[in-house]
């Protein structure tokens, strides 16, 4: 498993030594008990029904409301939002997935990294399951914040990881929180077995304040 997360063995040190950071490089192995797959690679651990309703609930969507999901998946968040009555937009990075989301009635669906994504437009409501591993959730829910209209409300699925890691850009994203007022809610262990991974997760609510 180290091999295959990239260490070298080395006979004087008796270790398996990484190029870069071995914390990061094992990181989805310890999340997902999987060296190497598609599904950990682009980070497809989808939302499971139930998170899903919890998800659409919290971001309080109603009948017309502008819907964006972020790295969409199979839009297992996208669905429930349009049952809700909103209009959705999808963004998402793998073909194969952006087949299946083209085929269902939704706004717009954009193919690539929403990382690379400009924010041209803006939405009422944000609701999002990023990936997880070397703080990718974190880079994205910064990213998806520029998407949001005044008076919006992002809601995220993310790892629990930024809560007691001391890492700078951890400490940084908790202080950010605390500032805007955002609240976090530890989802219960084992939220995402149904979706092949029993990492600990957390409900992340990000409201953006009214227009002045």
């Amino acid at each position: 498993m180290l091999r295959a997360a990239g260490g070298k063995w080395s006979r004087p040190a008796r270790a398996h030594l990484f190029d870069g950071d071995a914390a990061e490089a094992i990181e989805p192995i310890i999340l997902t008990g999987e060296a190497i797959s598609v599904q950990v690679e682009l980070q497809q651990f989808y939302t499971p029904p139930a998170l899903a309703r919890r998800v659409i609930a919290e971001a309080q969507i109603a009948p017309g409301m502008t819907v964006l999901e972020p790295s969409a998946g199979l839009g297992a968040l996208a669905a429930e939002a349009l049952l809700a009555g909103a209009a959705v937009d999808c963004v998402e990075l793998d073909p194969r997935n952006v087949r299946i989301l083209c085929s269902t009635p939704y706004a717009g669906v954009v193919e690539g990294d929403f990382l690379r994504q400009g924010a041209s437009r803006s939405w009422e409501r944000v609701v999002m399951n990023p990936p997880f591993t070397r703080g990718q959730d974190i880079r994205h829910v910064n990213h998806a914040r520029k998407f949001l209209r005044p008076g919006g409300r992002l809601v995220a699925i993310m790892s629990n990881g930024f809560t007691f890691r001391n890492r700078a850009v951890d400490l940084e994203f908790r202080d950010d929180l605390s500032r805007i007022g955002a609240t976090v809610e530890h989802l219960p262990a084992g939220s995402f077995r149904s979706a092949g991974t029993d990492v600990n997760a957390c409900l992340v609510t990000i409201n953006m304040p009214e227009a002045r």
